[in-house]
């Protein structure tokens, strides 16, 4: 609303025979001409005053949000982290005006690392090529990639006995699912297209096309909205009643904004993603976008049979009632009930 309404005061200003272009009056210098910071991080800031106007008061927003300032030095304290505008607010001469540049704010501190321990290893069908994995109470939800081998499945995951069973077109390659109340939601690649599914007998109720999103990876939800990867650094925010993008976060370590988020699990505010191609997954702050830990999973492909199919790590759910998180990959024979543990 802030900057809707700086927007107008700028465009009046414009209107009225002020400067067509604001950078040729005057430009935001920050400290040592960085264009990365932290979360947090202090940072002397100034602007250049080309015309040698009179500047009655400057202030600093990023993303709507008055950012502090004391001493000429800025506080990055904003919640959601990644690309951003930076928006110098200037008064000057009885009049106003906005400029902008555009920086990068990154995590306050690198992620800690985890490993992991098996507590119980279960039957997985190791011709599924797994995309999406997600408990609802005591019943495992998967869906498999691949045109023509594309399903959604119930799975009695002690067992790996399919309960319940339905194909995709054989033109599409499914991806990420989700259970929110009583609908599964589920992803395909590249089609730009998604599916929303009653979760008692798996009959389709409504087809979805993605919005401003590249392209469907994961899937997650936290009981109210839901989370999308699609291969970027961004992590899509989308309302289950009408599946519109509404917002996003960007994937951020202390050093770099990351892209590689795979399939998505929610838990206690936290989102945890397979890296893509990797044997590790993130474990990100569903508010700001801060990789918080990366959990090593190394060696747990080599403990599933060793097929010419064999691919990697991918598909991570957690049990609410066990409190422990399942993981498997795509054509592995077996499914994993495991710990976290802070290494």
């Amino acid at each position: 609303m802030k900057i809707f309404l700086y927007v107008i005061v700028s465009t009046f200003f414009l209107a009225c025979g002020g400067p067509k272009d604001a950078t040729k009056l005057f430009d935001i210098q920050l400290e040592g001409q960085k264009k990365q910071f932290q979360k947090n991080q202090q940072v002397g800031v100034s602007i250049k005053n080309k015309k040698n106007l009179n500047i009655t008061k400057v202030e600093y927003f990023i993303d709507g949000e008055l950012l502090p300032l004391t001493n000429e030095k800025l506080t990055f304290d904003i919640e959601r982290l990644g690309s951003k505008i930076l928006i110098a607010k200037i008064n000057f001469e009885d009049t106003s005006v906005d400029i902008t540049k555009k920086i990068k704010v990154l995590a306050e501190k690198s992620p800690e690392i985890y490993t992991y321990e098996i507590l119980n290893t279960y039957p997985h069908d190791k011709t599924s090529f797994t995309q999406g994995l997600e408990f609802k109470n005591d019943t495992l939800y998967e869906g498999t990639g691949h045109r023509g081998e594309s399903v959604l499945r119930k799975l009695n995951y002690k067992t790996g006995k399919v309960l319940q069973e339905v194909s995709l077109d054989d033109s599409v390659f499914g991806e990420g699912l989700t259970v929110l109340k009583d609908k599964i939601y589920q992803l395909t690649w590249q089609s730009g297209l998604g599916y929303v599914y009653h979760k008692s007998d798996l009959s389709k109720i409504e087809t979805f096309s993605y919005g401003k999103s590249k392209e469907g990876w994961g899937l997650c939800n936290d009981g109210e909205k839901i989370f999308k990867s699609d291969g970027t650094e961004k992590i899509w925010i989308l309302d289950p009643e009408n599946l519109i993008e509404t917002d996003f976060i960007e994937t951020v370590t202390n050093k770099s904004i990351f892209n590689k988020a795979n399939e998505l699990e929610y838990v206690n505010g936290k989102i945890y993603a397979n890296v893509w191609q990797k044997e590790s997954m993130m474990i990100i702050d569903a508010k700001s976008g801060a990789i918080e830990g990366v959990i090593n999973f190394g060696g747990l492909k080599s403990k599933v049979e060793q097929h010419p199919k064999l691919d990697v790590l991918n598909g991570v759910a957690y049990h609410p009632g066990r409190k422990t998180f399942f993981v498997t990959g795509k054509n592995w024979d077996k499914l994993f009930e495991v710990n976290i543990i802070k290494k």
